[in-house]
């Protein structure tokens, strides 16, 4: 269970209950939001830069979270490798909340939404696989992500 404080003196609790996870994250995510705290950041922000890399077939996307902020991220369409290079995040997962510390890495699975909090200020990378070399950022963002659950399945259905 994490009980986390947010600015504006707002309380934030996790525990994963046995339900659904996704539908678990997205209350998470509701509850965040209609904090309206300072600290809760939903996608790509200005209060989260991002560095976007390339090399031969790869997309590295690098980013900055402050210290104290929750961001809850999208839905990665396919699996891919991330690495924590700074800092110390709570991470919530299907089996509770796990505080990660760098330098850590590990693989995140197709279908994953992430919520984190920075516990420190945090460099967060996550490594994609780019065989068409793709720099553009916005069809980069469609080749990747999804902003909803719903948008995952029916990609899934898609794509089989």
């Amino acid at each position: 269970m994490a009980n986390i404080e947010l600015a504006e003196n707002k309380q934030i609790i996790f525990e994963p209950d046995g339900s659904n996870f996704m539908e678990q994250v997205e209350r998470l995510e509701k509850s965040l939001i209609n904090s309206a705290s300072s600290d809760v950041f939903v996608g790509d922000s200005i209060e989260t830069p991002l560095t976007h890399s390339f090399s031969e077939g790869i997309y590295a996307r690098e980013i900055f979270i402050r210290k104290g902020l929750f961001l809850i991220g999208k839905i990665h369409k396919f699996d891919h490798t991330f690495f924590l290079m700074k800092g110390k995040l709570l991470l919530c997962t299907e089996n509770g909340v796990k505080e990660l510390e760098a330098p850590y890495y590990g693989n995140s699975s197709a279908g994953t939404k992430r919520v984190v909090f920075a516990l420190e200020d945090t460099v967060f990378v996550n490594v994609h696989p780019n065989p068409n070399n793709e720099k553009d950022l916005e069809k980069l963002e469609d080749i990747f992500v999804v902003s909803s659950n719903e948008q995952y399945e029916d990609y899934k259905l898609l794509n089989k």
